[in-house]
């Protein structure tokens, strides 16, 4: 695969990460942790953490790219917001649809292995 395939793919895996947890926005929640709690403060915590999420992905796209973001910061903010993401999952577990949890969690899980285990792609692939 061409460097240039693989920078497109890496580009587009992490903004569409940031634009899918926008979409909990929206969505009703619900915690296993917190079963008593209000809808309104439910709903006040998950989109905290989706818009956490979906800034930090989107601020780690910009930074690949080079743009906004200094570029040898995305991966560190592809990881941090990897755990704010598993961490947002875990607590409002069925929240979302199972394919877009199961999507969201090994996209997680990928981005935190590549990342922090395989450190890919090397920086000389794209100088960052």
């Amino acid at each position: 695969m061409s460097t240039n395939t693989i920078r497109i793919l890496i580009a587009g895996a992490l903004i569409v990460h940031g634009v899918g947890h926008v979409l909990g926005f929206w969505m009703p929640a619900r915690s296993w942790l917190m079963p008593n709690a209000g809808e309104s403060s439910i709903r006040t915590i998950s989109s905290i953490f989706w818009v956490l999420a979906a800034g930090g992905f989107i601020l780690s796209f910009l930074g690949f790219l080079g743009f906004v973001v200094p570029a040898d910061w995305w991966r560190t903010l592809a990881v941090v917001f990897s755990i704010v993401s598993l961490l947002g999952l875990a607590l409002f577990w069925g929240t979302w649809p199972a394919f877009n949890t199961i999507g969201a969690f090994a996209m997680n899980i990928a981005i935190l292995v590549t990342q922090l285990w395989f450190h890919w792609p090397p920086a000389d692939m794209f100088g960052k």
